[in-house]
């Protein structure tokens, strides 16, 4: 596929536990470029708030995550049992303490702050400086890369992205039920779509995938196929 040296900004926008993660992560190893996720980092900022002090009796006190952002160091070290990078906050490994429950229930309200969105779209931008990046998150096509060459809205409904998402926590052991799981795709749908900051929506030049019924490799395909489409200006 390589028509040439050019490489490419992909933009993957879309709901919580739609598979952007594994779907973007898939497409950077297919092309050699760097992955970044990018809700892995917002998670990340919401386990400091929870580990520290800005979260009390489940409220998050803004002002007080605010002012520890400055302390706040995030970063990615690639991790060869999972073939995939692990995120850090400052310095410690918290792969697998950001995909709890009790994140998952503030993260919403943690990247709705303007001030966390600024520290982290500075940090995301200056990682795809040099392009060949695959990033996802909510706001990628919208605010982060407004300019990327290729822009997907990833979408499926939500008893199908509740479903998966409790089929890898209780994968890795995690006590919860179904019902809890749809509970909070749907809550965090409704409060990423309803943000007052960098609001989930479609890029008006993305174009829309809905994997509800699709296997990887099925999405694998469709997706190459637009890759080669930009890169080779067929």
């Amino acid at each position: 596929m390589d028509c040439s040296n050019k490489k490419i900004i992909i933009a993957i926008d879309g709901y919580s536990s739609g598979g952007k993660s594994t779907f973007a992560r898939e497409i950077a190893a297919r092309l050699g470029y760097i992955f970044i996720d990018t809700g892995s980092m917002y998670r990340a900022v919401t386990l400091y708030a929870l580990d520290n002090g800005a979260v009390v009796g489940g409220v998050l006190d803004k002002d007080r995550l605010i002012g520890m952002l400055p302390d706040i160091g995030i970063g990615f070290k690639f991790n060869p049992e999972r073939g995939a990078s692990d995120v850090y906050v400052n310095g410690r490994n918290a792969e697998g303490r950001i995909r709890s429950i009790e994140v998952s229930g503030l993260v919403s309200e943690v990247s709705s702050i303007p001030e966390v969105r600024s520290k982290l779209v500075a940090i995301q931008q200056e990682l795809g400086r040099d392009r060949g990046v695959v990033m996802d998150g909510r706001d990628i096509g919208t605010v982060v890369f407004p300019d990327a060459e290729l822009k997907i809205f990833l979408t499926a409904d939500p008893s199908v992205r509740a479903r998966r998402r409790y089929d890898e926590l209780r994968a890795k052991g995690v006590e919860v039920t179904y019902e809890e799981i749809e509970r909070n795709v749907r809550e965090r749908d409704r409060a990423d779509e309803t943000r007052e900051v960098s609001p989930l929506r479609k890029a008006d030049d993305a174009i829309v995938l809905d994997n509800s019924r699709m296997t990887l490799d099925e999405q694998m395909v469709w997706v190459m196929d637009k890759v080669e489409e930009k890169l080779c200006g067929r």
